[in-house]
């Protein structure tokens, strides 16, 4: 009975098991609170100036949604470092403290072993974050400027005063005696329209002002009112309503927004090679190599932000106080910064990105992979382990000793 052949060595290796699926399990719950947290702490301010600007232009809630759901992906690229950082943190230093580090590594586990399934999460949430700044960031950046700009610029906003005089266009004035239900109740209406060749004179006892779904215009509603019609060349006429509806146009319109394209931020990654190479003219050669590295290097750098966290989670036992995740969060933004320091030094003077972006890229991730080697003391354990392999070899391929004297 022939027997199924096994595993090769380093695929068993590789395979999850019970550790990993219970470092993977203790860590999710910490990641998705600290993502939310990290997240909301981030979208705060700027949900402050979507809300000014849109009440400034009469913006509706569908509009602050959609602007919104536009920021998520550039803040997800921001929050998932961090998130990372912090559970991974959270969960190795409770374990330190609850000796069950202690337990592991007096049972054959290294420090390293148990930083596996950490490492692992951390390839996939580069991938994730790769998607993100490579592929998703560019089309929601885009449409949040579209997005706001035809908040900003799009039609006037339905917002009056009562007894003021408004003026959307210069054919057409209204104003009214009361005002309520924050500018788009009117009562005592009056409203003059010289569009064309025609002066209609309106008035109305109440009307309703809102925005159109385009938001091109203005929808005003009227009710129990009368037109006065002036030709000018004829006798005018007078028409009575019970309701009627007006749609305002505004001279202040804005234009089309723009194609996308025209940053180098709205690119994604296969659109800045094929910029690169065919050496666009829109914009300057040095910001897109410059934004194709900075991507590629904030991506790359996430699945060692778990190394750097595990490293310096632990503490010894009569260690009441422990500054790892000060010094964790310190590296985490000295890295970004050097990052984006890079990113502005190959964008305006033309420096070498393998310098400038891929230098600090090289020196934050061998710090990462050190400060867990050295933590975990397996590194001259190693190589001692490795010289005793290869001399038992030796003497094995040798033989024994013989007695040649007899």
């Amino acid at each position: 009975m022939t027997r199924a052949p096994s595993l090769p060595s380093f695929v068993r290796k590789l395979a999850a098991g019970t550790l990993d699926h219970y470092l993977i399990a203790q860590t999710l719950p910490p990641f998705a609170l600290a993502l939310g947290v990290v997240m909301t702490a981030l979208l705060l301010e700027r949900l402050l100036v979507l809300f000014n600007v849109l009440a400034a232009d009469g913006g509706t809630l569908r509009t602050f949604f959609g602007l919104l759901a536009d920021l998520v992906p550039h803040y997800l690229g921001l929050a998932l470092p961090a998130a990372i950082c912090v559970s991974v943190f959270s969960v190795v230093r409770r374990m330190s403290q609850n000796n069950e580090i202690d337990a592991l590594m007096a049972s054959g586990v290294s420090l390293s072993r148990i930083a596996r399934p950490f490492v692992a999460m951390g390839v996939m949430l580069g991938l994730l974050s790769f998607l993100l700044y490579g592929f998703i960031q560019p089309y929601a950046r885009y449409n949040f400027r579209h997005g706001l700009y035809l908040a900003s610029h799009a039609g006037w906003a339905p917002h009056l005063q009562g007894r003021m005089f408004a003026t959307p266009s210069g054919a057409l004035m209204l104003t009214a005696d009361r005002v309520e239900g924050a500018g788009t109740l009117l009562f005592h209406v009056f409203i003059r329209d010289r569009t064309g060749e025609l002066e209609r004179d309106i008035t109305a006892d109440s009307g309703t002002l809102q925005m159109t779904d385009d938001r091109s215009s203005v929808r005003l509603d009227l009710a129990h009112g009368v037109i006065v019609t002036d030709r000018h060349d004829d006798r005018p006429t007078l028409t009575t309503f019970d309701t009627t509806t007006r749609i305002l146009q505004s001279d202040h319109h804005g234009g089309t927004f723009r194609h996308r394209g025209n940053d180098e931020r709205e690119l994604t990654v296969p659109e800045l090679r094929q910029a690169i190479r065919h050496h666009d003219p829109a914009i300057r050669r040095s910001h897109l190599v410059a934004e194709l590295h900075f991507r590629l290097a904030r991506a790359m750098a996430i699945p060692f932000i778990p190394v750097l966290a595990c490293a310096l989670a632990g503490m010894a036992k009569r260690q009441r106080r422990n500054l790892g995740l000060p010094i964790a969060a310190i590296s985490l933004v000295g890295f970004d910064h050097a990052l984006q320091l890079g990113l502005s030094l190959v964008a305006s003077r033309g420096m070498s990105p393998w310098l400038v972006i891929w230098g600090p890229f090289v020196i934050f991730c061998g710090a990462c992979v050190w400060l867990l080697v050295r933590r975990s003391g397996t590194a001259g354990a190693g190589w001692w382990s490795l010289m005793r392999r290869f001399a038992r070899r030796g003497q094995a391929v040798a033989g024994p000793a013989t007695d040649t004297s007899r």
